[in-house]
């Protein structure tokens, strides 16, 4: 009997391992053709050969995106936003959830209520535009910054963690005199560095991903996010192809649809580029709540 469960158990976590194995490989799929697509030569994708591998493979359309200095300053300008945009989130989110977990705050059930409420109802779009219309945020960075720089559920989540920590080492540390901010300071983000890495890279992916912000607030070409400017790319490259084929190819260095490939694995290898650094924290903090020691 003993045996057969062991037994089991080795198949079944095989079968496990296989399944997210082919997930992992169909979410890679798609990644892969992106960065086959990008070192191919303009015949192979004009004449669609290319597959999962490079076909005559060439840097030409990296070397167009380095060429266009507005690519590049984008790239700087949505690194430098990221960075601002995380550090101001996690210190508001901090700042919101650990007050929160205090029994000393009085209504504290109705504040969480009303953070709860707004991550099912918003006022729209069009206040939201008036309101950073009105602030004189327009055309600055602060407008890609403050509207999204407290999410409700990574406060939820974030409030959850530091309501796990023994409540015995804060009330050691006033009995000895220390302040709230000191013990936020030394005790509660020490031991909260799993959920911030985990919290951060929400926060710095979801900023690093979204272009609708900017598409409303942003009409500097030099404020442009990687994010805006991709999606300019995407929508001028609508040139037909098979003009390009009988013999247009020689006006452009690059077709539209490796140099748009190009500049999605710019736009992605960032983002994938910091993931191992936080790796180990991330798979700690997403298992905040999920075990009740």
């Amino acid at each position: 009997m003993v045996i057969g469960s062991r037994v089991r158990g080795k198949a079944e976590a095989v079968l496990i391992a296989l399944a997210l194995s082919l997930v992992a490989a169909a979410c890679l799929v798609p990644v892969a053709y992106e960065l086959s697509l990008s070192l191919s030569s303009n015949t192979a994708v004009l004449s669609r050969r290319v597959g999962l591998i490079p076909v005559e493979p060439t840097l030409n359309s990296y070397r167009e995106i380095l060429k266009d200095g507005s690519v590049m300053r984008a790239l700087g300008f949505s690194a430098w936003l990221t960075t601002v945009f995380t550090a101001v989130a996690m210190a508001l989110t901090t700042a919101l959830a650990y007050p929160l977990t205090r029994p000393e705050l009085k209504g504290r059930g109705l504040i969480m209520t009303l953070i709860v409420v707004t991550m099912y109802f918003s006022g729209g779009i069009l206040p939201l535009y008036i309101l950073v219309k009105s602030l004189g945020l327009m055309n600055t960075m602060w407008a890609l910054i403050l509207p999204l720089a407290i999410s409700p559920f990574n406060v939820i989540i974030m409030r959850t963690s530091i309501a796990g920590i023994p409540e015995s080492l804060t009330e050691s540390a006033l009995m000895d005199g220390a302040s709230y901010f000191t013990i936020l300071r030394r005790i509660i983000l020490p031991l909260s560095l799993p959920i911030i890495a985990t919290l951060s890279l929400f926060y710095a992916v979801g900023r690093w991903n979204t272009f609708q912000d900017a598409l409303f607030y942003i009409t500097k070409t030099t404020m442009y996010t990687l994010q805006l400017k991709l999606s300019y790319i995407v929508m001028n490259n609508t040139q037909p192809e098979i003009f390009m084929s009988e013999g247009a190819e020689s006006r452009l260095s690059v077709v539209p649809a490796a140099l748009t490939a190009a500049t999605v694995m710019v736009a992605t290898l960032p983002i994938l580029c910091v993931y191992p650094w936080l790796q180990r924290y991330f798979i700690k903090g997403v298992m905040v709540g999920s075990i009740k020691e």
